[in-house]
């Protein structure tokens, strides 16, 4: 039995979900179905006579032009996907089926609105993207230029915000900071500062565009400023269940970008759990790191960080021909300090001594503690030997200054022994085997021994 041919009604394709475009060799639409208005916010009288390319994402033009070249050289392309902008602004993620009509000079092509499909991938990429990024962030300033990226990627906005819960001092500290056209700034603006408080003080997002920025006052232009941006900003919940928001991440864009939706709001809420994550991840392991490269007592270096910048000094004074210094200071009569007031006032006098040893020098300089009272300056790109010798007094003048202990004024004294590269060594070994050997010399023979812990020793010098 023969099946009978069927002729759909008129109206038949405008029940189909997918909307049926027909694109002219000029690229303008000449037919669009009405599933169109439900995915592109247009109606079918809106969207014909429109040049298709002006509808497409500015960053999914190029590629959507060359593919439109093959397809009119002939080629099929069944899952071609790019980016639309609704007429509310939105991006939707459109995935075509189209082919070219030779006899109709037309480009025949089926819309497919794949965005809450896309969204989904979009959540699990994020999340495996900031969980990578914290495996590989060396540091806090490492990790917030990558999650920048990974954020920008999802939600297409290039202001991006990370403040932190600062000490009881400093409430809010500074992370990271771009404005709205994706500038690195070292301050933020007034508005994000108060959108920022506001997150962290609710406890709760806050989506505005630039009319709500005046209507919840966070901001309030002055006469003839530019438009403010759009925000949208989520409090950083601490992972470990700790009380109170970590931060606050916030994002903006410029005035005349699209605003924000409940959409992007749910996006950025649900990226802000593994971002918290992360920041938490990446802080444990630079307080690990920290612990392991420095001494708990002073905060200063201990050996093993400053036998790494010892090798890096060398090797770039080798590059560079230059020269530095090693200044071994031992402090005198300290067991005496601890026999009389006690291991805490001598734990509190080597405290003393690292801060006034690393006033005195340079921010490229190293100040470290390799033993009990034993410290260690390396002084980078010396043009003198004096040089050291003239840090080396300016320390004794700084110890020499009575050091408050309880009720007691404590005097610290020192003896400093100074080795030169390459003048007496030009391996790590040989220049901490000189100075330390200078050291024993200068205590060896200095002046008479000071009535410890009052007086002062008056230390020599005496380069090996």
């Amino acid at each position: 039995m023969e099946t009978p041919r069927y002729s759909p009604p008129a109206g038949f394709i405008d029940l189909l979900v997918d909307a049926v475009c027909a694109v002219d060799a000029d690229g303008r639409f000449v037919y669009v179905s009405a599933a169109a208005q439900r995915i592109f916010g247009y109606t079918p009288e809106e969207m014909v006579g429109t040049r298709m390319i002006d509808m497409v994402a500015p960053e999914d033009r190029a590629r959507t032009l060359a593919a439109v070249t093959n397809i009119m050289g002939g080629a099929t392309l069944p899952h071609f996907q790019n980016r639309y902008m609704r007429k509310d602004g939105r991006r939707v993620t459109i995935m075509w089926s189209a082919r070219w009509s030779e006899k109709d000079q037309l480009r025949i092509a089926v819309a497919r609105d794949i965005s809450d499909h896309k969204r989904s991938e979009g959540r699990q990429a994020a999340m495996h993207a900031i969980s990578e990024a914290a495996h590989t962030a060396r540091d806090l300033a490492t990790l917030f230029p990558m999650i920048q990226a990974i954020v920008a990627q999802l939600l297409w906005t290039p202001g991006f915000t990370i403040v932190l819960r600062g000490a009881n001092t400093a409430p809010m500290e500074l992370a990271y900071h771009c404005d709205e056209f994706g500038q690195t700034s070292a301050a933020l603006t007034p508005a994000a500062l108060t959108l920022c408080v506001q997150l962290m003080n609710s406890g709760k997002p806050l989506l505005l565009s630039a009319p709500g920025m005046h209507a919840l006052s966070l901001h309030v232009p002055a006469p003839h400023s530019p438009p403010s941006p759009h925000w949208l900003g989520v409090p950083l919940v601490s992972g470990s269940g700790a009380p109170g928001a970590l931060g606050a991440l916030a994002v903006a864009r410029p005035p005349e970008m699209p605003p924000f939706t409940e959409q992007d709001r749910e996006l950025l809420q649900f990226v802000s759990i593994q971002v918290a994550t992360a920041i938490e991840r990446t802080r444990m392991h630079e307080q690990l790191l920290h612990l392991a490269q420095h001494d708990t007592l002073t905060g200063l270096p201990n050996r093993q960080l400053f036998h790494d910048r010892l090798e890096g000094a060398l090797a770039r004074a080798r590059r560079a021909g230059s020269a530095f210094a090693l200044l071994y200071i031992d402090l005198d009569k300290f067991k005496q300090v601890n026999d009389r007031y006690g291991h805490a006032a001598g734990d509190l006098l080597l405290q003393e001594v690292a801060n006034r040893a690393r006033q005195c020098v340079r921010a490229v300089d190293t100040v470290a503690r390799i033993g009990g009272d034993e410290f260690v300056v390396l002084l980078e790109s010396i043009r003198e030997p004096e040089d050291a010798q003239t840090l080396a007094d300016a320390i004794l003048s700084a110890l020499a200054r009575p050091i408050t202990i309880g009720r007691d004024q404590v005097a610290a004294s020192a003896s400093i022994g100074i080795a030169i590269y390459p003048l007496d060594g030009k391996s790590a070994k040989q220049l901490l085997k000189r100075a330390d050997s200078a050291m024993y010399r200068c205590k060896n023979t200095r002046a008479a021994p000071a009535t410890a812990p009052a007086a002062v020793a008056q230390a020599k010098l005496v380069p090996e």
